[in-house]
């Protein structure tokens, strides 16, 4: 059902290709060697062949590991190490460009990813402000450049997937995707 390398993941029997948060799929990937298993997202898989996507292992963040957390600083956001404050954003800006270009090419018609992540959350992002506070107002840097780069690609968290309607219209989507596999997008 998963595995965190592609080599060529286009439709098998008729069946569309959607990457999705390892974590989500029950995989010890978390910074905790935890996983955030989630039975609805597991589900996908009697509808799509699934394969396993985390941005920050396959960055080389190990597990475990460090917490990460997007940081306001003066210059913009960034994607920090909680205790060493090391800077990751560039690094993982180039990691998802590059790697959605290469699951894109070999077939992937959309992603689920987990939700409020540093680096897959797709709203409601925990941000560090300048004075130190909270604020749920930001979107992981990985899920910021699939829908910047390649906004018809269809995306959805694990609480939409939850949801049945939400769940049902990324399903609709993703069979709708006219893959374009020369140029590496939709």
């Amino acid at each position: 059902m998963t595995g965190s390398s592609t080599g060529g993941v286009s439709e098998t029997r008729g069946r569309k290709v959607i990457a999705v948060s390892a974590c989500l799929l029950g995989e010890a990937v978390r910074y905790d060697g935890g996983d955030r298993r989630s039975a609805p997202v597991v589900a996908l898989a009697s509808e799509f062949r699934i394969v396993a996507l985390c941005p920050e292992v396959e960055l080389g963040m190990g597990v475990p590991r460090e917490t990460i957390e997007l940081t306001e600083t003066e210059g913009g956001i960034r994607l920090l190490g909680s205790r060493s404050g090391r800077d990751w954003t560039a690094p993982m800006r180039g990691y998802a460009r590059a790697r959605i270009e290469t699951l894109l090419a070999e077939g992937v018609a959309g992603f689920v990813l987990k939700s409020r992540s540093p680096s897959c959350g797709l709203r409601g992002v925990r941000v560090v402000e300048l004075d130190g506070s909270m604020a749920a107002r930001g979107r992981g840097l990985f899920a910021e450049e699939l829908q910047r780069g390649w906004p018809e690609v269809p995306v959805e968290d694990e609480e939409g997937i939850a949801d049945s309607t939400r769940r049902r219209e990324f399903v609709e989507r993703v069979r709708a995707v006219v893959l374009d596999t020369g140029k590496g997008h939709c």
